[in-house]
């Protein structure tokens, strides 16, 4: 090792465990074990910390046949303790646990934000129980934004892979038809910028490729089927291509996700959740990342919810956790890099 690279401190990665009574603890302790344990170590210059209840992690480390204690004996993950607000039992919600959810996520970000941490890796969470509680909540992305202060983010989707399939969104929790209302110029140009900022910046692109779907089925028939691709995303196009963008579209949506057109882009910005995501969570559930780009923080999470279903009984595959940690990691190198 040079003395530059001997230089560059280890990655610090902290991982929020979510919603206690689903599978997020259990799927936290089965990946970090799997990645930091036996002989092949992932990530070897990087440090954990585990956001959550310190005996509800024991407890469910039994259950998936963790040894925590060799786990953290490691010196390669540690347990930040925050302390249930009330007891938890895999599978059954209690909205008293609302606020520990919160008070989880609310940790993650105030140590990315002051340096502590450079990436944070969420586990699912389950927006009823904190609306439950009292507290009005949309989801992580939008939590995020308002918490570190962000005008807009982007929410984005990934694979696995060499040339995984990106699938980002104009829109995100919004019912169908406030989805029209909800596009403007200024507003796709403002995300395709973020989203090519952080391909190159993130991701380590010189020149990434974006493809963006139509809003109307046929991406408006030419106007027969509706204006929004004539007044709004293709003068949207043009203005993020004077700007160097590769922007490209619209495409048809029920077309566009072909090996042919695919094969050149490095991310697809739909128009909506169900637009885009039914397609990408086809291909790569289980093995999918969520991004939230835009922040000044790296955030990433799962592509699924919290399977109350599974909770406890080990039967909950970590593969899309492993996933959402190695897309942190990458992308906290390139920053450290970029650096």
């Amino acid at each position: 090792m040079s003395a530059a690279n001997a230089a560059v401190p280890p990655l610090q990665i902290a991982i929020t465990t979510g919603e206690p009574a689903g599978v997020g603890p259990e799927l936290t302790l089965r990946a970090l074990a799997l990645a930091c344990s036996g002989t092949e170590l992932r990530w070897p210059d990087t440090r954990f910390t585990i956001l959550g209840d310190a005996a509800l992690l024991a407890q469910r480390a039994a259950c998936v046949a963790v040894d925590l204690p060799a786990l953290l004996a490691g010196g390669r993950v540690t347990i930040a303790h925050t302390p249930l607000l009330a007891p938890s039992r895999a599978g059954q919600l209690t909205a008293a646990n609302g606020a520990y959810v919160l008070a989880l996520l609310d940790a993650a970000i105030d140590g990315a934000s002051a340096g502590v941490f450079d990436a944070i890796v969420t586990a699912p969470l389950q927006k009823s129980t904190i609306n439950d509680a009292g507290v009005p909540f949309s989801g992580h992305t939008e939590y995020l934004a308002e918490r570190t202060g962000t005008a807009q983010v982007v929410m984005m989707l990934s694979g696995a892979g060499e040339k995984p399939l990106r699938v980002a969104l104009a829109t995100t929790h919004l019912p169908l038809s406030a989805v029209p209302a909800a596009l403007s110029v200024d507003g796709l140009v403002k995300t395709l910028r973020i989203i090519d900022h952080d391909l190159r910046h993130s991701f380590g692109m010189d020149a990434p490729c974006i493809l963006v779907t139509g809003l109307n089925p046929h991406a408006g028939e030419n106007g027969y089927l509706g204006r929004e691709e004539i007044d709004i995303i293709s003068p949207a196009l043009e203005l993020a291509r004077t700007e160097g963008i590769d922007a490209r579209g619209p495409y048809p949506a029920d077309t566009l996700f072909q090996p042919r057109y695919l094969k050149d882009a490095d991310c697809v910005l739909a128009m909506f959740h169900d637009q885009g995501l039914p397609v990408l969570k086809y291909a790569t559930f289980g093995e999918g990342v969520n991004i939230t780009l835009g922040l000044p923080i790296i955030r990433t999470s799962v592509d699924h919810g919290t399977a109350l279903d599974l909770a406890g009984t080990g039967q909950a595959d970590c593969g899309s956790l492993l996933e959402a940690i190695s897309c942190a990691v990458q992308m906290a190198r390139h920053r450290q890099e970029a650096h």
